[in-house]
């Protein structure tokens, strides 16, 4: 995955902004991808999709993830950290992305962002759950689905693409009590964009004021001329 320049980092914010989050992590990913994978990548295997986002991380703002959550229990601030890298070798097998699975006498595909996204169109989690089983359902006549099938085709689901739901432990400092929260690698990469576009635009507009240059020509001079120049308008 090829790392993305301050300038197309600061493109990819702009355009991205106001997208839904499914939205977001794809555009993330095209703006890296070759013509001929973004044509492909709404309908890759969701853990291929968190694969190659939380790759991308890696080679934009380094391997290194850090966020914190509140404990359930005490309700006391809980900071953790984890390397995207050491995540990624942790899951070495991958599904086929034409991989079929059957449960209870019926087969399914895998869920893709497309499906995501339609299930997101349902007013609630439930009638959600439901649109996706739906979509990847691959028989022809209709189903009167259960909560059981629903419960027994995302057991399958999970086992099937590990990556496509990341879940970690959390321990608390104050009480101890440990709880599981979702790790979403769309979530991760967009906040450490949204960080860099401030910092940058920041940068631009001390350096435009200080020596009258244009944004293209900020963003071409390297990090460390850059961080001179900024060293020399603040003298």
């Amino acid at each position: 995955m090829k790392a993305l320049s301050p300038h197309d980092l600061l493109e990819l914010w702009e355009r991205g902004s106001r997208l839904h989050h499914l939205d977001q992590g794809l555009l993330a990913l095209c703006a890296a991808l070759s013509e001929e994978e973004r044509a492909a990548v709404a309908d890759w295997t969701l853990g291929k999709r968190n694969r190659a986002l939380l790759e991308l991380h890696s080679a934009c703002f380094g391997s290194r993830l850090r966020a914190w959550a509140a404990c359930a229990n005490c309700g006391e601030k809980m900071e953790f950290e984890m390397d995207a890298r050491s995540l990624l070798s942790s899951f070495h097998e991958r599904p086929h992305e034409d991989q079929t699975l059957a449960v209870n006498g019926r087969t399914f595909r895998l869920p893709t962002s497309r499906d995501l996204a339609e299930a997101a169109l349902e007013g609630n989690p439930a009638q959600g759950a439901l649109r996706l089983l739906e979509r990847c359902h691959l028989g022809k006549d209709p189903v009167g689905w259960t909560e059981d099938d629903l419960n027994a085709v995302g057991e399958q689901f999970a086992k099937a693409d590990p990556m496509a739901e990341l879940r970690l432990a959390v321990a608390c400092p104050a009480c101890g009590e440990t709880q599981e929260e979702s790790f979403d690698p769309v979530t991760f990469l967009w906040s450490e964009l949204q960080a860099m576009a401030r910092r940058v635009l920041l940068e631009i507009h001390k350096l435009a004021s200080g020596y009258g240059w244009s944004e293209r020509e900020i963003l071409g001079l390297s990090d460390f001329r850059r961080s001179l120049y900024l060293q020399m308008v603040h003298a």
